[in-house]
Formats: structure tokens, sequence, C-alpha cells
């Protein structure tokens, strides 16, 4: 049958309290040694029952252990805090007089608290300046370049774009050209045409033809035109003399 598991919380009983403390220090013990051999690791243990005595193990000696662990733990910790507190506070004071050092050259440079500056800090003002002003001047320059060449390669475009045009234009002017030639051409045939005029044909004698009507005093009407206009003379004068009649 299994062990079952023990609840841990204070023995009540002294006995078993007592007889359970000796049992597991000395497996305590044993577990210390046996990981100091097995791992080659330096192992102290520092045990204290509750009448005050006390129960050690130490692989390379209790003593020096301890202090081997104030060493590397409590003095070099506090020393790690302090060195770096002063880090900071040093950095704090760099970065302080790093940002007033730029204040005052920034005002130098709008010329403002030159008095307390001597005759060579002026000079030295000075060469900055007019290389700063070189660069811009630089600066100034080449973007008006670039710009000069942007302007120059729109012209190009823009001339292109126009012979384009222009020779549509052109194309399109010889179309016209051939087109009012053609006209003119055709209008003229028309106007000759209209200088030679067709003479009319002469009137069917079938509408001529009306019904007998009396003619009283009819005479044949020659005229100098032709046997065409005295046949159409003479029908329109039947009509009249019919409904006169």
């Amino acid at each position: 049958m299994g062990r079952g598991r023990v609840e841990l919380k204070r023995i009540e009983n002294k006995i078993n309290r007592q007889v359970t403390f000796s049992k597991r220090r000395n497996g305590l013990l044993k577990k210390a040694y046996e990981l100091s051999v097995l791992c080659d690791a330096e192992v102290a243990l520092i045990i204290f029952s509750t009448r005050g005595k006390l129960y050690e193990f130490g692989s390379a000696g209790t003593t020096k252990t301890l202090e081997r662990y104030q060493r590397c733990c409590f003095s070099p910790q506090h020393n790690y805090a302090e060195r770096q507190t002063q880090n900071w506070v040093e950095e704090i004071s760099k970065l302080k007089a790093k940002y007033e050092s730029l204040c005052r050259t920034h005002r130098h440079l709008l010329g403002e608290d030159l008095g307390p500056l001597s005759v060579k800090e002026l000079q030295n003002l000075e060469k900055q300046l007019e290389a700063a002003l070189a660069q811009a001047r630089q600066r100034k320059t080449q973007i008006m370049i670039e710009q000069m060449e942007d302007l120059r390669r729109k012209e190009r475009q823009l001339g292109d774009l126009n012979r384009e045009l222009k020779l549509k234009l052109e194309a399109e002017g010889q179309n016209l050209t051939a087109i009012q030639s053609f006209w003119s051409s055709g209008s003229g045939s028309a106007e000759h045409a209209n200088n030679f005029p067709l003479h009319p044909l002469p009137p069917n004698p079938i509408e001529c033809q009306h019904e007998p009507v009396l003619q009283i005093g009819y005479q044949n009407y020659f005229s100098e035109e032709g046997p065409s206009v005295q046949k159409s003379m003479t029908c329109e004068t039947n009509f009249i003399q019919g409904w006169v009649i």
C-alpha cells in the first residue's frame, strides 16, 4: 500500500516533531553532500533546531563559503547601485552642460549676448556664419539649377507637342485645301452650265386641248420666236377666248 501525502503544517506532538526533524535533517545533509560530490559544487548548509542547536555542512568550509557569499551579493550589489547612481548624475550633468552650451551658441548666432566674447571667439563666430552662408548659397544654387533643368525638360516636351500639333494641322490644312479645290471645280462646272440655259420644252399638246368653243374672228399669231412659241400662244389665246365667250 502506497504512502499517503503528508500535509505540510506544524506537527503539534513534540516527539513526532523531533523525530521528523532528525530524519529530514539527516536527509538534507546527505543531499547537500551528494550535490557537492556529484556536481563539484561548493555547498554550505546551516540548520538551527528549535532548541537553538546548530547543524552545518560545508564542502569547502562554511566560513569560507559565507565570505564568498558576502563578496558576491552584498558588497558588489551596494557598490553597483552607488556606481549606477553616480553614472546617472554624471550623465545628467553632461547633458545639462551641453544644453546650456547649445543655447548660448544659438544666441550668439542670432547676434545676442556678444558682449562677453573675445576677439578670437568673435572671429570664430564670423567664420561659422560665413561657412553657413556659403552652404546656404550653394544649396540655393543647386535648387535653382534643378528647377531650371525641370523647366527646360518641360519646354522640350511642350516643343515636341507643338511640332506634333503643327504637323497634324498642316495635314488637316492640306485635306481642307483639297476639299475646297474640289468644291471650287464643282461650282465652276455649275456656273458654266448656267451660262448656257436649256430652252423650256414646248407644252404638251394634250394639255392645251379643251372642250370645243366658239371662236369668232380668230387670227393666227405669228411670231419671230418660232413654232413652239406660236403654239403656246395659240393655246393660251384659245383658252382666254373660250372663257370670254
